[in-house]
């Protein structure tokens, strides 16, 4: 057991140091005010659809999804549940108002995506991130629906929650898709480009976070009871909860796996960039995803271990 948390720490240490990096950056005020949102585009329309790209256009073939379709299956029972659990437990943190949707978007949604990209390859293997990216498949979708609209104020929708799926992020995804299963062979260069590209997306997106949480005083982020109890809900309660279930559900490991790093994973940026767009409350969020990151650490090693210890 000892084996296995020590082997997964390595890798959740190197992410904390990017993180860190990206918090001095911002504290010494040695890179300029829109960062954020320069990496937060670079991410979003370069780095993670290279990723998804240079991923599915190797391993998504008729045989690995007639395979491993249960991942999605799984994963879709699993974000339907959490969607639900949100509702009925976003009013303990707060009885109405925009914040209450806040924690509703958090309880139901980690950071699946930057940071269960970054870390499935470093813990599992590169060769296990198209199983995790098809069990994250549902999640994005959800996110980009029913998650965004949450973290939009009523009046201020322009478009259509259905028409956000047209993002970089989900095109790159069966992008990557039609070139695997058509057998399609990209020239050498591009696999190369798209595979650096792609390795770069996990530290980038710690350092973005770094960044973000650099903008705070760690005070007042601190002194959030609230928080602490909604990140364990989202380190700890929730994963937990969804393992057993599947279990009982007679889902393989694979699926128990991959369920972990995509609920386990702490909370996301998303509650501090939609209530700063919209005048909204930026400080739950902005707590959540400094306290989770930072506990996650410790955290997701903990879970891992405890998963294969006792469930797989």
């Amino acid at each position: 057991m000892l084996d296995v948390f020590l082997a997964t720490l390595s890798p959740m240490l190197v992410l904390l140091l990017c993180i860190i990096v990206g918090f001095v950056l911002n504290k010494k005020k040695l890179c300029p005010e829109n960062t954020t949102t320069v990496l937060s585009k670079l991410e979003t329309t370069v780095l993670c659809p290279a990723l998804n790209i240079s991923t599915f256009s190797r391993y998504c073939t008729v045989a690995s999804l007639s395979e491993q379709y249960k991942l999605v299956l799984y994963s879709l029972l699993a974000v339907v549940l959490a969607i639900g659990l949100s509702y009925a437990l976003s009013p303990l943190f707060e009885k109405k108002g925009y914040t209450r949707n806040v924690y509703k978007y958090a309880i139901a949604f980690s950071n699946h995506g930057f940071m269960g990209n970054a870390i499935v390859p470093a813990i599992l293997g590169g060769e296990m991130l198209y199983s995790y990216m098809l069990f994250a498949l549902p999640l994005n979708i959800f996110t980009y629906t029913w998650g965004l609209s949450i973290l939009i104020p009523k009046g201020n929708e322009r478009q259509n929650p259905l028409k956000k799926l047209v993002n970089p992020i989900l095109m790159s995804v069966l992008i990557g898709a039609a070139l695997g299963l058509s057998g399609l062979v990209l020239p050498d260069f591009i696999s190369t480009a798209l595979q650096n590209l792609g390795s770069c997306m996990g530290p980038i997106a710690m350092i973005l976070t770094g960044f973000v949480i650099g903008s705070y005083s760690l005070k007042s982020l601190l002194t959030n009871k609230k928080v602490y109890i909604a990140t364990a809900l989202r380190l700890f309660v929730i994963p937990a909860f969804f393992i057993v279930l599947l279990k009982l559900l007679g889902a393989d490991n694979t699926v128990l796996t991959m369920c972990l790093f995509g609920f386990a994973t702490p909370l996301g940026l998303n509650t501090v960039v939609f209530p700063a767009a919209y005048g909204g409350d930026t400080a739950p969020g902005a707590a959540m995803a400094m306290v989770s990151h930072t506990l996650c650490v410790i955290t997701i090693p903990i879970m891992y271990m405890l998963l294969t210890a006792f469930i797989l």
